[in-house]
Parts: structure tokens; C-alpha cells; sequence
């Protein structure tokens, strides 16, 4: 199977090394983990069919397998509703599956790959950029070619530069 035919869900299961994501959203809030967002603005406990869903599977399978799945996200304070979902229960609940998160925080220093979209890439050699409704509905995803990875290699590494680990940003502005 060549590069560009394979799915999104193909890449996350047979990738060899590391899978890295870029979030660029505020909100991806009817993308997925509706139930879960609606009770977590409600202050109920989280549902279980989140704590256990696939993605955990995923993540922890790989893992475990002596691969890399991590992100940043890049976004502004003050946080979303959303961001605040996404970041107190969906980051922390995929670190125990050990996902790594960073956070580029642009409240103070601006966006330095303000023109990146949302994508995700595979052993330095797949990209699949990702479209969103503009609620934060995911609509699909588009594998680049070859000749858009050097673009790509600069996005991912610019964010890496310029951001910290979630566990080092959680720990200051964490709600």
C-alpha cells in the first residue's frame, strides 16, 4: 500500500516510529467526546465510555510497542470551555496511555506558524492535513504529497521550538 493510499485510521495503527499531531482549534467540541464535553460542563464525573474509549487502546498499543504518539496544540489564554475540557480530562486521561502533549501558548509571544493548519504526521514521511467545520466538526482528512513534507517538517519543528510541556504549562495555568 503506498503512502497517500492508506487512511487516517490505517497511518494511527501502522505507523513504525512517531505519530505527531498539530491542533490549531479553540474548540473541537462536536468532533467526538460530545457526551463527555456536555458533562464536564454540567460538573459531573466523566463518563466511562470516555475514560476507556479506543483512542486509549490506540495510544497504550503503541506505546507499548516502543512508539511515539504526541501533539501541540497551539492556543491563547483565556482558555475556551472546550480547551478547558480537552486539556483538564482528554490530555490528562491520554498521558496515562502516555500520549505527550506540549502547549504553544501564543497569549504572550504570538504564533510563530500562524499559518499551520491542523495535521497529522507519520514516521517523518505521511502527512494528513485535517479540515474542520468552522464549529470544530472534523470532515476529513487530505494525505499530501511528497513534495508538501519539508512544509510540514518546518510546522512540527517551529511548534516543538516554541513549545513546553503540557505538564509544565498545566501546572501554571491550569484551572
Amino acid at each position: 500500500m503506498t503512502t497517500s493510499s492508506k487512511s487516517l485510521g490505517e497511518w494511527l495503527k501502522d505507523f513504525e516510529r512517531e505519530a505527531f499531531r498539530l491542533e490549531t482549534l479553540d474548540d473541537y467540541s462536536t468532533s467526538g467526546g460530545m457526551e463527555a464535553y456536555r458533562a464536564f460542563l454540567a460538573g459531573e464525573p466523566q463518563p466511562e465510555s470516555y475514560r476507556t474509549s479506543g483512542w486509549i487502546t490506540t495510544v497504550g498499543n503503541a506505546v507499548r510497542s516502543g512508539k511515539r504518539i504526541y501533539r501541540v496544540h497551539i492556543l491563547a489564554r483565556p482558555l475556551t470551555d472546550y480547551l478547558r475540557f480537552e486539556l483538564s480530562w482528554g490530555y490528562r486521561r491520554n498521558m496515562t496511555a502516555g500520549e505527550d502533549f506540549y502547549i504553544l501558548d501564543t497569549t504572550t509571544q504570538g504564533n510563530p506558524i500562524a499559518d499551520a493548519p491542523d495535521f497529522w504526521m507519520f514516521d517523518e514521511r505521511a502527512v494528513g492535513k485535517m479540515s474542520y467545520t468552522s464549529d470544530g466538526e472534523y470532515t476529513g482528512s487530505e494525505f499530501l504529497g511528497e513534495n508538501q513534507l519539508p512544509t510540514y517538517l518546518k510546522f512540527r519543528n517551529k511548534a516543538m521550538e516554541h513549545a513546553v510541556p503540557f505538564t509544565e504549562w498545566w501546572a501554571k495555568y491550569g484551572e
